[in-house]
């Protein structure tokens, strides 16, 4: 089943293998994408869906150096590069709409200011990417450090936020996109809506799961208001607790985002299962419960290999499969899945900031057999 098509509201996929969102951290000043990303995800272009790495949807939502954004027009310029380079070698790409949230450091905001969050809660030990030489991404040095403290948002603060998910929504149609994906999972702002330990409003977005999941609804809302229901996703992570968001009830909790979204029409929930090592294991009967209550794609993404993703389709849990990291090291994962090829380790040195070394050098399958043949 990996590899026959799949229709996807609009859209047919060649095949059910997904290249999900990866923070590589190459984008040019100001934010924008350059033709060095352009050929990167042209190389991946194989894949059934590509979905880009998080792109954030104002400076505010910036939480890591040399990531791109889709907020102004040379970002915009940018970004139209990478998709037609993907259309023209076959491919569908979505754009991942990003607001980091609290998960951000001063020297990255406007006027260095704290970042926001649903609410002023620090979380210890998580840590944000951050240029300490102003050079850019090929030459510079990025350091690791604690996020800053945020500061929470007002309800017309919220409102703001909103709406600039729907203009980013409107730039990426404008860049090409074939549609987009609210990045709803791993700790960042629309999860720290969602997420109990990292709501403490008592106002109407916070306390019960109904105010939690406010801000989801109104953001996939007005994202579906501007692009359609057809080319509109959801990423979410049910058991992860990356970036210290943390819920006390996740299945009761994820259960009714799903069901929320599934009235109001997204065509996709991109599923990210936890991936470390002694990771929770999400039980198959809340894969099952998931189906039950959405009526759209699910996609699912989490260390998967070629086995465990036929399992996934064949059981009826997943529509597609997300591989992530195999993709840095295999352009043509697909092919090499197909006929169960060895796969290219991706060099953990390159993943972020850097140029072509660890990002466009490596070699499809093909170029690595007739260089052994010669």
């Amino acid at each position: 089943m990996l590899f026959t098509p799949y229709r996807l509201g609009n859209l047919t996929t060649e095949n059910r293998i997904v290249m999900p969102p990866m923070t590589r951290s190459r984008a040019g000043d100001g934010g924008v994408a350059t033709d060095l990303m352009a050929e990167y995800y042209r190389q991946r272009a194989s894949a059934g869906l590509i979905i880009s790495e998080g792109t954030q949807i104002s400076q505010q939502g910036q939480g890591y150096a040399w990531t791109p954004g889709i907020y102004t027009r040379e970002q915009v310029a940018g970004w139209r590069k990478v998709t037609d380079a993907v259309h023209g070698a076959g491919g569908i790409m979505f754009a991942q709409l990003w607001h980091v949230g609290r998960v951000s450091h001063t020297s990255l905001q406007p006027g260095n200011a704290a970042p926001v969050s649903s609410s002023a809660l620090v979380a210890e030990g998580v840590k944000v990417f951050i240029d300490v030489e102003g050079k850019g991404p090929a030459g510079g040095a990025g350091e690791m450090v604690q996020h800053s403290a945020p500061r929470a948002l007002t309800i017309p603060e919220i409102h703001g936020i909103v709406a600039d998910y729907a203009q980013a929504a409107r730039n990426a149609l404008d860049a090409g996109f074939d549609g987009v994906e609210l990045h709803g999972a791993n700790g960042y702002l629309i999860n720290q809506f969602i997420d109990s330990q990292a709501n403490a409003r008592t106002d109407e977005y916070g306390g019960s799961l109904h105010n939690r999941l406010r801000f989801l609804k109104e953001v996939a809302q007005a994202v579906t208001d501007v692009v359609g229901k057809d080319r509109i996703g959801v990423r979410l992570a049910p058991l992860t607790t990356l970036q210290g968001a943390v819920d006390d009830t996740p299945e009761a909790t994820y259960l009714a985002a799903a069901h929320a979204l599934g009235k109001i029409g997204v065509a996709y929930i991109h599923i990210a299962e936890a991936d470390w090592e002694d990771a929770p294991v999400m039980p198959p009967a809340f894969k099952e419960a998931l189906r039950e209550v959405y009526p759209g794609t699910l996609i699912y993404s989490g260390n998967y290999n070629k086995a465990r993703a036929e399992e996934a389709l064949a059981k009826g849990w997943a529509d597609l499969i997300g591989f992530g990291r195999s993709f840095i090291g295999n352009p043509d994962l697909p092919y090499r899945l197909r006929h169960d090829l060895p796969l290219n380790p991706g060099n953990r040195a390159n993943y972020f900031g850097g140029g072509a070394a660890g990002y466009t050098d490596y070699p499809e399958y093909a170029a690595t057999a007739a260089s052994a043949a010669a």
